[in-house]
């Protein structure tokens, strides 16, 4: 893998916009992106409850420089909109989050949730098709015993490819509240799901029952100070998960210590500077989004104004913190008053672990070289970049005088913001989000 540079990414799809429009309004919104181990799939889920897969296309002989665009692989729809008669909620099919199982064979399979309802999908091709049936004619209608005479033996005949997607479990009913994480264990047995004040753990071969490991819910609701935001299992310690709370804490638990994880193993809180103390405070540092890194030894925490590296053996504070989008600080007063200071913004390690991006708004998002400490804006939007050109880095004008080339703070358009991203676990091949279309970015091929 190269090193960040502000000039390795050039755009690898022609077709950016992948969603077409859709009957209902702000159905098409991507809510969720995510490779599978090897990069060969990308997955999306949008708010009308579909799921989007992508495929590599195999390098060709001709174009051996060009490597393999992702083009369309299947679409199914994953979940339907619900209404709890109970409590008289309407709940929503958009997708929250999708996650890949490991592949065991020819088949592939993801788990996707929508706020409620967690099911386990296998995706398989089929290329070939059974004929000469016994007990069936030819469309499938059931035949007469006292006509049949004499015994076929039915033959496989090749047919056009045809990749198929069913729901091979539905893990519903455990959740009283919005499901906002779900992560897959490392010993690919189990998962958890977190919602604002529980996570359960599942096991894959059983639906009608899971287990409570943490349950923050108080005994009276007036007492409730902070929830649950993110969850994710550590990469290779079955035993050991983090979650993030509104009040921008991580906690680390421990499944050995005890069945109910209430009391955690390692508490990691920054504490916070009198002098920027302000009404938005809690606001802005609550976590929206936690993840381990590949080697494990790194958690990375997302609020809204920055992304934090920890160690995990130095609870105290932070090892390195980068600023997003720190010139927004000023305008933390508009940003409350339209809602998007209560947006959930995701970020993602690169394979190594040595860079990390993270989303912002107006179409921009954010790298950051841990070992240069060099980082760069780019912009995923359909207006400032052709395809296979080279991205330039945008800079952001606070006051004063504005370089040609640079945006003023005031013209950011909030209403465009990245909230979903996605690395490639081995490749510089990034996913990008940007409301309802998808752009895919690679490293620079000489």
């Amino acid at each position: 893998m190269r090193c960040l540079n502000e000039d390795i990414f050039t755009e690898s799809l022609s077709k950016k916009t992948v969603y077409m429009a859709s009957p209902k309004k702000g159905a098409d919104i991507i809510s969720t992106v995510e490779f599978n181990h090897t990069g060969e799939l990308l997955a999306t889920g949008d708010k009308g409850g579909r799921v989007v897969i992508f495929q590599r296309e195999q390098e060709s002989k001709n174009q051996v420089h060009r490597r393999g665009e992702y083009n369309v692989y299947s679409t199914f729809q994953s979940h339907e909109p619900e209404f709890d008669y109970l409590k008289s909620l309407e709940i929503e099919e958009k997708i929250n989050k999708i996650r890949w199982l490991p592949q065991q064979n020819a088949a592939y399979f993801l788990l996707s949730t929508n706020d409620k309802t967690v099911k386990l999908w296998k995706v398989s091709e089929r290329d070939k098709r059974p004929e000469g049936y016994n007990l069936k004619d030819e469309e499938g209608r059931l035949r007469d015993p006292a006509t049949i005479t004499t015994l076929r033996v039915p033959v496989l005949r090749p047919m056009d490819l045809m990749v198929e997607a069913t729901p091979r479990r539905v893990f519903a009913n455990a959740h009283t509240y919005h499901i906002n994480s779900i992560s897959v264990n490392s010993d690919y047995e189990t998962y958890m799901s977190a919602d604002d004040l529980r996570i359960n753990l599942w096991n894959f071969e059983i639906t009608n029952q899971s287990f409570n490991i943490v349950d923050i819910k108080p005994a009276n609701m007036e007492e409730l100070t902070e929830v649950i935001t993110a969850a994710e299992f550590h990469p290779h310690h079955c035993n050991t998960f983090v979650y993030s709370s509104s009040k921008g804490t991580i906690r680390l638990c421990d499944m050995r210590a005890s069945a109910l994880c209430d009391r955690h193993t390692k508490f990691f809180e920054e504490p916070e500077d009198p002098s920027n103390r302000s009404f938005f405070s809690e606001i802005i540092s609550s976590i929206s989004d936690v993840k381990f890194s590949h080697s494990g030894r790194y958690i990375m925490t997302r609020d809204y104004l920055t992304v934090k590296v920890w160690d995990l053996n130095m609870e105290n504070r932070p090892i390195e913190t980068y600023q997003v989008h720190d010139y927004l600080r000023s305008k933390l007063c508009s940003l409350y008053e339209n809602d998007c200071i209560f947006d959930k913004f995701e970020c993602v390690w690169n394979g190594s672990d040595s860079v990390i991006m993270t989303g912002s708004y107006n179409n921009f998002f954010r790298m950051f070289d841990r070992n240069t400490k060099r980082d760069v804006t780019l912009e995923a939007s359909r207006e400032n970049s052709k395809p296979r050109a080279i991205l330039k880095p945008r800079k952001v004008c606070v006051g004063g005088k504005r370089r040609k080339d640079e945006i003023s703070v005031d013209s950011l358009d909030f209403s465009k913001k990245i909230l979903h991203t996605a690395w490639h676990p081995s490749e510089n091949i990034i996913a990008v989000a940007a409301t309802n279309n998808l752009y895919i970015f690679q490293d620079k091929v000489n």
